[in-house]
């Protein structure tokens, strides 16, 4: 019935009455679906307040805990071409293994003999300082000598000087004594004289008197020169002793400027020794560095570069190792907002790629395939994805991580916080608010 007529014949008719009527106007399925509401509306109030664990995501890779157990890539300190690989990828090598061995290109350094004749160098430069050391001895003995002769020379020079003040003394004396003759003698004379007036005396006394005068005259003039040439011989001295001062200071001095030069040339010598001897142990050192070994226990990945006779530069990367011993971690990214809520030292629950798991972030407990791991190192610098890194490793206390995880393989992260009912996580979530903040047990008991 299309009910296209103004007169409303359901209201007149009871259709009830009718088999058809009867199966569709019944009023049971409103009582279910009446009853089916007020069981989900329990249901969801009760739901509402369980308890809800507030939690931190974050997402990240396997990495290791310490820096050293991480893939590394091995370089050449010095440049080189590749002569031989002694390797092939997927090789495992043990410390000190080696691993290719490169030629040199470089002019300065191709002298297959370099060490040895540096080491000529070294040795040859080495007797030369010995040669130094003889020179510099040699010249303090002279030094020595010239000290000693120079004193020899300065007493026997003492020695004239006072002889000639001792002369001065005597011919001074001898002086006096002719002058003393003389004035006797001029005294005899002039008597003698005056008696030969008087007719006393003979004219050959007068004579004989006026002889011995000029006698005595001349031993005093003689006498006069003696002292003058005495008082000369003691100036002499005086300048000898002056002249042996003189030449012997010039010739210590000359001894000495030679030993000093000897001596800077010796230290000139040793510098230029230490400079080779440094130049020979690098060049011994560079010959050791063309053998390029493995830094520990590990696994060759790949080869940079693959063929021989390939050049490259100092630092150049060269071929991928896999550390064989490692202990594994979780590298993993928060944001910004939920940064002061964790703590080093706090439980992280970690879902690895590759095991399945159906994961409840606020119920853990009830969630499978989860690993336990701890909160031991955040990163204090936002990285460049606009996150925060933490670093956590395994929880000693919870099961062990598998054994098939590789080092760079994802994994989702889950940071536990306090339990609040599951209403409370909805209005927050609903208000954009971030989980309650709280200082960690551990954190208090510090304190205390």
């Amino acid at each position: 019935m299309l009910n296209i007529t103004k007169n409303t014949l359901h209201e007149k008719v009871d259709l009830s009455q009718y088999e058809a009527g009867k199966k569709v106007f019944h009023q049971r399925h409103y009582k279910y679906f009446n009853r089916f509401l007020k069981y989900f509306s329990a249901a969801g109030i009760i739901i509402l307040f369980l308890p809800w664990t507030q939690t931190i995501s974050g997402t990240g890779s396997v990495t290791t805990l310490n820096p050293e157990h991480r893939p590394q890539t091995i370089q050449s300190p010095i440049p080189g071409q590749i002569n031989k690989w002694f390797v092939r990828e997927g090789d495992f090598v043990e410390k000190g293994d080696t691993i290719l061995h490169i030629t040199e290109i470089k002019n300065e350094y191709m002298d297959p003999e370099l060490v040895k004749r540096t080491g000529d160098q070294v040795r040859a430069k080495s007797n030369s300082l010995v040669s130094y050391d003889e020179k510099i001895e040699a010249l303090e003995d002279q030094i020595i000598a010239l000290n000693q002769e120079r004193e020899l020379k300065l007493e026997q020079a003492q020695n004239k000087l006072e002889q000639a003040r001792l002369k001065i003394l005597s011919d001074s004396i001898d002086l006096e004594a002719a002058k003393t003759n003389l004035s006797i003698a001029e005294t005899q004379y002039n008597r003698t004289r005056q008696l030969q007036e008087e007719g006393l005396k003979a004219v050959t006394d007068v004579e004989e008197k006026r002889l011995k005068l000029q006698e005595n005259q001349a031993k005093f003039i003689s006498q006069q020169n003696k002292l003058m040439a005495s008082r000369n011989e003691l100036i002499n001295a005086k300048l000898e002793i002056n002249r042996i001062t003189a030449e012997y200071s010039d010739k210590i001095s000359k001894t000495k400027s030679e030993r000093s030069t000897a001596r800077s040339m010796r230290f000139d010598t040793e510098a230029e020794v230490s400079k080779l001897e440094n130049a020979y142990v690098n060049y011994d050192l560079r010959e050791d560095l063309y053998y390029v070994r493995a830094p520990q226990d590990g696994y060759i990945n790949k080869a940079l570069f693959g063929g021989i006779g390939e050049t490259f530069k100092e630092g150049e990367k060269l071929v991928n190792i896999m550390p064989a011993n490692y202990d594994l971690a979780v590298e993993t990214f928060v944001n910004p907002l939920d940064l002061p809520l964790l703590h080093v030292g706090e439980k992280v629950r970690v879902r690895f790629d590759g095991w399945p798991a159906i994961v409840f972030s606020g119920w853990p407990n009830v969630s499978y395939g989860t690993y336990g791991a701890e909160v031991v190192a955040i990163e204090n610098y936002i990285s460049e994805n606009g996150k925060y890194r933490v670093l956590l490793a395994p929880d000693s206390k919870d099961h062990e991580w598998p054994d098939a995880l590789r080092i760079g393989s994802g994994a989702n992260t889950l940071a536990l916080l306090e339990d609040v009912p599951i209403w409370y996580e909805i209005w927050r979530h609903l208000n954009g608010f971030p989980p309650n903040y709280y200082d960690p047990e551990n954190k208090i008991e510090q304190k205390k």
